[in-house]
């Protein structure tokens, strides 16, 4: 049996990982701000919340007094809440990773699970088509979460140097869409038409939410350490994405786009500025060959599937 701590318990995912773990012989310990009531009124018996913020002093003190055997750290700031800034972001991804990373050393933690995301591979015209592991991680400064990603893995990448003793399992993530999910990139699939750029096909690698957490389970118990791109197989562009909704598609030269947005968000008619038109260029997709035989993780849906299952429930 180990004891497992969970960061970011309370999202989607970190949900998602809770019913994995749900009577397995671990105790788990949940950890978030806050648990939303039926969650907390459902947890199994192996599992139990303690709030944690992990922009404040709390990882120390709670992971020092836990002493968990392996950390699952979710804790990120994928669609930043209303009035949010970059600075508050950045403490949460980035210093609160490193803040978590600390108290787990210092605690003797023997496992690190972290969700990075394939946005720390960044957008540019030159990525390779598909990306691997081993290709660099450039990032964005333009795209708070891409950068943050980027600086998250190079801290990583720092402690193994200097903490070899503490395993590390590195999943960069495409895009999650399950059953929930409200966010950003779903917000671009409810539009009336979906925008694109002339030429581009801006193609979308998925991931099932549910496939998220039982790999997120075996990272954090059997599987092997490592750094691994977590997606379905296959990719869906916005040709592909128009027609699973039935919508039209908008294409816009990426010189009168940018203009757009360029008025658009000073004058608040939109949150987007200019530098979204590099998101819908050059967006990466993520190779999943090391996940299934390195790893020894199969995803069950593959990203056409994961879109259409999330279309199902989310649409009226």
């Amino acid at each position: 049996m180990s004891k497992i701590l969970i960061t970011g318990a309370a999202g989607l995912v970190g949900q998602a990982l809770l019913g994995e773990l749900a009577g397995q012989d671990h105790e788990v310990v949940a950890t978030d701000l806050a648990l939303p009531e039926d969650l907390a009124e459902g947890l199994a018996d192996n599992v139990r919340f303690v709030p944690l913020d992990v922009t404040s002093d709390d990882p120390a003190r709670v992971i020092g007094d836990e002493r968990p055997d392996v950390i699952v750290h979710l804790a990120s700031i994928v669609t930043p809440p209303k009035g949010a800034n970059r600075a508050f972001a950045y403490a949460v991804d980035v210093e609160g990773t490193q803040k978590v990373l600390d108290a787990a050393i210092a605690a003797g933690t023997r496992r690190f699970v972290v969700t990075s995301s394939g946005a720390a591979y960044g957008y540019h015209e030159d990525n390779p088509v598909p990306l691997r592991e081993e290709d660099p991680l450039r990032g964005n400064e333009a795209f708070a979460y891409s950068q943050h990603k980027r600086l998250v893995e190079e801290r990583l990448a720092r402690a193994r140097e200097d903490a070899p003793q503490l395993e590390q399992v590195i999943l960069r993530v495409g895009t999650v869409l399950g059953q929930g999910t409200d966010n950003q990139i779903t917000a671009l699939f409810k539009k009336p038409r979906l925008l694109a750029l002339q030429g581009c096909e801006s193609p979308f690698v998925f991931i099932w939410t549910r496939d998220l957490a039982r790999i997120l389970l075996r990272a954090a118990t059997t599987g092997p350490t490592g750094i691994f791109n977590v997606a379905g197989d296959g990719a869906m562009g916005v040709s592909d994405l128009a027609r699973a909704l039935n919508k039209p598609v908008l294409r816009l030269p990426a010189g009168v786009l940018k203009l757009a947005l360029a008025v658009a968000k000073p004058l608040g008619l939109s949150r987007y500025g200019p530098e979204q038109v590099r998101f819908l260029q050059y967006r990466p997709v993520l190779a999943n060959d090391a996940l299934k035989r390195d790893f020894g993780y199969v995803p069950e849906k593959t990203s056409a599937e994961v879109f259409d299952h999330w279309r199902q429930r989310a649409q009226p």
